[in-house]
């Protein structure tokens, strides 16, 4: 059974920093993608980054580009959000996502499995 498990929410100042963790168990992920999505109260689920995970190719939503970083770790299964310079705009429920295939990455509906989810609240 394939687990994604998030780590490393938490609750941060206006300007702070979080780093997310989304470890993965019960199969390889060589050919797959991961991304993380968020889904702030009342509103729908949105993209926020993605990376593949063969070639190591990231991409992001503009809203975080040169504040957050997606990274992994090949070795543990696992893929990281590195979070800076956070805002109250950024406080969300924080998704791991896993998908097979190029492509339709920021799409929601193209992933398979989730994580449960983690909290960040930024406070202004």
């Amino acid at each position: 059974q394939v687990q994604l498990v998030e780590s490393g929410g938490g609750l941060v100042q206006t300007g702070g920093s979080l780093r997310l963790s989304c470890a993965a168990s019960g199969r390889t992920f060589s050919s797959y993608g991961r991304g993380w999505f968020r889904q702030a109260p009342g509103k729908e689920r949105e993209f926020v980054a993605y990376i593949y995970w063969s070639s190591g190719s990231t991409y992001y939503r503009n809203s975080v580009k040169g504040r957050f970083t997606i990274s992994r770790d090949n070795a543990k299964n696992t893929v990281y959000l590195q979070m800076n310079s956070l805002k109250p705009e950024d406080t969300a429920v924080y998704y791991c996502a896993a998908k097979s295939g190029s492509g339709g990455y920021s799409n929601q509906y193209e992933y398979t499995y989730w994580g449960q989810g983690t909290q960040v609240t930024v406070s202004s």
